[in-house]
């Protein structure tokens, strides 16, 4: 028995909206924002990604874990170069630390981790 349907994930970070839209166009999902208050999702709403504005927010350590990252998102690609331009031109950092060969890790414009994959 289902007892929910649908999860979405929060993210904190400093600006809610700055970050839906970064996720937004990674995603090619519609951006809604509020305030402090934001998330991204697919035509169908089947999923759902949110962002809330927290004052005085830290950004996780990377590769570090002085300020864990707690959690990061993996999404897969075509190819690895083609999307690290692409987040690279929408507003992600690539860190010097890479330790695979079938994901690259980037940081999103707050600062979290997220990898883009091929495998």
């Amino acid at each position: 028995m289902t007892i929910a349907m649908y999860p979405s994930f929060v993210m904190d970070c400093p600006d809610s909206a700055v970050l839906a839209r970064f996720y937004g166009e990674l995603l090619g999902w519609t951006v809604k924002a509020d305030d402090d208050w934001a998330e991204v999702r697919p035509e169908d709403g089947s999923n759902c990604i949110c962002f809330q504005g927290v004052k005085d927010y830290k950004a996780p350590d990377w590769p570090g874990q002085d300020t864990p990252q707690q959690m990061h998102l993996d999404v897969m690609v075509q190819d690895l170069d083609v999307a690290e331009a692409e987040v690279l031109q929408i507003g992600a950092t690539k860190p010097d630390h890479q330790p695979g060969t079938t994901f690259r890790v980037f940081l999103d414009p707050a600062g979290h981790p997220f990898c883009l994959c091929v495998s």
